[in-house]
């Protein structure tokens, strides 16, 4: 039986249909949690086994299973997409995945400011300025700030600091904040989000600051929105897989 993510197109790209009754979550001793199709635990696309962490991240990611009515549609499961990628892709791979994050940490989008209007100028001080000073306070980690787009090295201390910060994180705790920090365009931005320093709407409109400043100027366009609203709802599925993966 397939029951991987990577089963669930037809030879044509259409979704199948689905194909089990039950789902059901059971722990695995000292290994983490299954998710059950009708008594099978599902595998990765990897045909990993799917193990996750917590008991809570098991049946969220089991009502996405449950959810599934008729045909099974992966754009409605981004928890087990997520959870696929943390198994198949990052848990292998978790160095060049916290490095991956730590590049952006090189160029972070907090670091580089507008040299005007003096409106843009404060609105980025006002939610940029706060972030720079908890990095420092929370990791050690000062960040040089300019204003224009020219790279501008920072202190070795600093991105040493935040590679620790990085490393830290087990498989499901790195993958969301490669995904947070990928959609922000800020690693800082992200680990703040999930140290709890900003909530993840602040973290959006931090990471939007410049955008939201255009769209006030010169308005938006739909396919902008359609856009920036896709993203949201990605960042919200990273946060909230991040939340539930940590033991309560």
């Amino acid at each position: 039986m397939k029951n991987g993510l990577d089963s669930h197109t037809n030879g044509d790209g259409s979704e199948p249909t689905r194909f089990y009754k039950d789902v059901t979550t059971a722990e695995e001793e000292n290994e983490g949690w299954r998710i059950l199709l009708d008594g099978r635990p599902v595998k990765t696309p990897n045909r990993n086994d799917l193990l996750i962490p917590t008991h809570a991240l098991a049946e969220a990611i089991a009502d996405e299973w449950r959810a599934q009515i008729g045909r099974i549609v992966p754009e409605t499961m981004p928890l087990t997409k997520l959870a696929n990628t943390a198994v198949d892709a990052v848990a292998p791979n978790a160095t060049e995945v916290a490095e991956n994050v730590l590049s952006f940490a090189g160029r972070d989008l907090i670091c580089y400011r507008a040299a005007g209007p003096e409106t843009l100028i404060e609105r980025q001080k006002a939610q940029w300025d706060p972030m720079i000073e908890w990095a420092e306070d929370y990791y050690g980690a000062h960040l040089n700030v300019t204003k224009g787009v020219m790279p501008i090295e920072q202190p070795d201390d600093s991105l040493a600091a935040l590679r620790t910060a990085c490393l830290c994180h087990e498989p499901f705790s790195l993958t969301a904040l490669q995904v947070i920090t990928s959609l922000t365009g800020s690693a800082v931005l992200a680990l703040a989000h999930i140290a709890g320093r900003m909530t993840l709407d602040e973290s959006w409109a931090a990471a939007h600051v410049d955008e939201d400043f255009q769209t006030e100027e010169w308005g938006s366009d739909e396919e902008a929105a359609r856009r920036r609203k896709s993203r949201y709802e990605e960042m919200r599925s990273a946060s909230r897989f991040y939340a539930l993966s940590q033991p309560s």
